[in-house]
């Protein structure tokens, strides 16, 4: 990382985590993935139960493979990825509610601190909005927009297009690599999520990533 890029990483990495303090999120920075990976299992204690959302940020960083394996000896993960049954994902999701921390990543980050998420199923929101203990999330700094506007249209337009060709969902976007506002049964986008506070001090706990992840 050239040295004038990573100082000017750090600096937006530090206004926002003031602002995110300012809404009750415990926020950090890390450089790397690695780091990132680091600091996310050491505000994790042995025995916790932890579970996670759909994320490319979580596999790219090594999280989801390690859960899967080593880690599952140091935590108790409950693993959507074992359900073979519609109502097995479902059980999964509901499960999730109660776990000690939840991982996911978020689609966007306003200037002043917000959490911006869109959601097909619904379940990766829902656990941000209440159930889990805490909540980690890990996001790199190419997911930071203007405001909750710009944040929107970057979602729709830079993150859910490649998310849908990844996820098979059919819908327009797959193909013209833009949002076409649609209602089509694969839509990604159904729930929208505007996180600008938390009720309790601390649960949303926010790794800010200097290196380029995700969409």
């Amino acid at each position: 990382m050239i040295e004038e890029v990573r100082s000017w990483k750090k600096t937006l990495a530090e206004q926002l985590i003031g602002k995110m303090e300012a809404r009750q999120f415990e926020a950090y920075y890390c450089e790397t993935g690695k780091e990132a990976f680091d600091k996310a299992c050491s505000l994790m204690p042995e025995g916790s139960s932890v579970t996670c959302g759909g994320s490319t940020t979580l596999k790219q960083i090594g999280m989801i493979p390690y859960l899967q394996g080593e880690g599952g000896k140091k935590y108790h993960y409950l693993d959507r990825g074992l359900a073979k049954t519609a109502q097995e994902k479902r059980e999964v999701f509901a499960k999730a509610a109660l776990t000690d921390y939840y991982l996911m990543s978020s689609n966007a980050i306003t200037l002043d601190g917000e959490l911006v998420n869109v959601d097909g199923v619904g379940n990766r929101v829902a656990a941000l909005c209440f159930g889990p203990e805490n909540v980690i999330v890990i996001a790199s700094l190419n997911k930071v927009a203007k405001d909750a506007k710009s944040a929107l249209d970057r979602v729709r337009n830079m993150a859910a297009p490649p998310n849908a060709v990844r996820l098979n969902c059919g819908t327009p976007c797959t193909v013209t690599g833009s949002c076409g506002n649609c209602l089509k049964p694969g839509c990604i986008c159904a729930d929208l999520v505007v996180t600008r506070f938390s009720r309790t001090p601390g649960r949303l706990k926010v790794i800010l990533v200097g290196e380029d992840l995700g969409y």
